[in-house]
């Protein structure tokens, strides 16, 4: 699906017409890839934003094409790189950033961004998100739809199975001790209510990177060319997710789907879910009961990857249509606008400034769970990210899904794994 946002219509006089009508002619026009397909209220929040941005800077023209899934944009967006007809600026996933480099079809923001107030708006983001879209010095990406996993459970669900519902098992050991008191079977034995439920489809590294992190390793060094999948602590986790099916019985077994996680959530599949902090708006509105956030529970440590998406400039496009671009990302990262986005999402907004705007100081007021996963960006890591990023998740993840289904122990699909990844990986070292 396609949309071009219009400029605001001049008055209809001769002479603002043919002012408008020169201003048209100088416009500078950006074509803006979205990633629509991540639920919310992100294509409709991303057009008010787009069209206030061109009320005020009727001078650019922005036409915002919805490009799919994440995995479409970068598609799509590579497709017409290499063909010669890039879109000036997108939103591609943060853990992209070394494919794009490796494509050579963006440019750092400190080769056009590079004033006194330019440095000072590119130290204003969280560090946590800047670890997935910087290297060599340089900054590649700008944090916008970022996210982090986080813990959500049904408080009457809890209250039921006689467990504090205003407490979240703050530990593995507590996941599973309370997992188990929150099965429920029926008459035949079936089981009605799930424990927990961790989802193993789509990016599973993702989610599962968590329990990683929690255990005290990194799966990947900054550089992007190298990964630990075998090390002992990541075995030790995936055996940890293995054993919640079928040591402890506190989470379906099999591959679990991610999008049908919060559904079975609000039908009381399960008591809690893991699920991004952009699912966070879409629980507040669907959950029929009283549900609380919390950060992912800890073993050796707290611990989540970041993750979503961030702001690209493409090489190929002209110096106008460069700073242009830059000026707008500014723009929709600036406080008011980033807590616009964060209050319609779910979406974590990106700088400390954006939680000190009036209007998100009253929304998390009234809403505090939204709090949880920007207090837990003190515990992240980066996500996930290395050259050749999606053959490399492409080989965790069926990694994690063999010894998921038992064709294989934790160490034997790990050991594969890395064995896959150190052969690709070799020649960027």
């Amino acid at each position: 699906m396609k949309s071009i946002f219009k400029s605001v219509t001049l008055a209809a006089s001769a002479a603002a017409l043919s002012l408008g009508t020169l201003a048209s002619a100088q416009a500078v026009e950006l074509e803006f890839y979205f990633p629509v397909a991540v639920g919310g209220k992100a294509a409709q929040t991303i057009e008010e934003l787009t069209n206030t941005y061109m009320e005020q800077h009727p001078d650019v023209e922005i036409d915002a094409i919805y490009a799919g899934s994440y995995q479409d944009t970068v598609s799509k967006a590579l497709t017409a790189a290499r063909g010669g007809n890039p879109p000036q600026l997108s939103v591609i996933l943060s853990v992209d950033m070394f494919t794009l480099i490796e494509e050579d079809v963006i440019v750092a923001f400190d080769d056009i961004a590079n004033s006194a107030e330019d440095k000072e708006w590119l130290n204003s983001f969280y560090p946590a998100f800047m670890e997935n879209s910087q290297t060599g010095g340089k900054t590649y990406g700008i944090p916008f739809q970022r996210s982090t996993p986080v813990l959500y459970w049904n408080k009457e669900a809890f209250a039921e199975a006689g467990l504090d519902p205003e407490k979240a098992p703050a530990n593995w050991d507590e996941m599973v001790e309370f997992g188990q008191k929150l099965v429920k079977k029926d008459e035949n034995g079936n089981v009605t209510q799930w424990g927990v439920r961790i989802p193993s489809s789509g990016f599973p590294y993702w989610l599962f990177q968590g329990l990683t992190t929690q255990n005290g390793v990194i799966l990947a060094n900054s550089d992007g060319n190298q990964t630990n999948f075998d090390d002992p602590k990541v075995v030790e986790a995936l055996q940890y997710l293995v054993d919640l099916s079928t040591k402890h019985e506190v989470m379906a077994p099999g591959i679990i789907e991610w999008g049908s996680t919060p559904k079975a959530f609000f039908e009381g599949n399960t008591a809690m879910m893991w699920t991004s902090t952009g699912n966070l708006t879409n629980v507040r509105d669907n959950a029929p009961f009283d549900f609380g956030v919390a950060m992912l529970p800890a073993n050796e440590r707290r611990g989540a990857p970041t993750g979503g998406g961030n702001f690209y400039i493409f090489k190929d496009s002209t110096d106008e249509q460069k700073e242009a671009s830059v000026d707008f990302v500014k723009w929709i990262t600036a406080p008011k606008q980033a807590a616009k986005w964060s209050m319609a999402t779910g979406y974590v907004a990106p700088s400390p400034a954006a939680w000190e705007t009036d209007e998100m100081k009253a929304y998390v007021a009234d809403f505090p769970q939204a709090l949880v996963a920007r207090e837990q960006l003190e515990h992240a890591v980066a996500e996930l990210s290395t050259y050749q990023n999606q053959r490399i998740t492409r080989i965790f993840n069926d990694a994690l899904h063999a010894a998921i289904t038992g064709e294989q122990s934790p160490e034997e699909a790990l050991k594969d794994a890395q064995a896959q990844a150190d052969r690709i990986l070799a020649d960027y070292r």
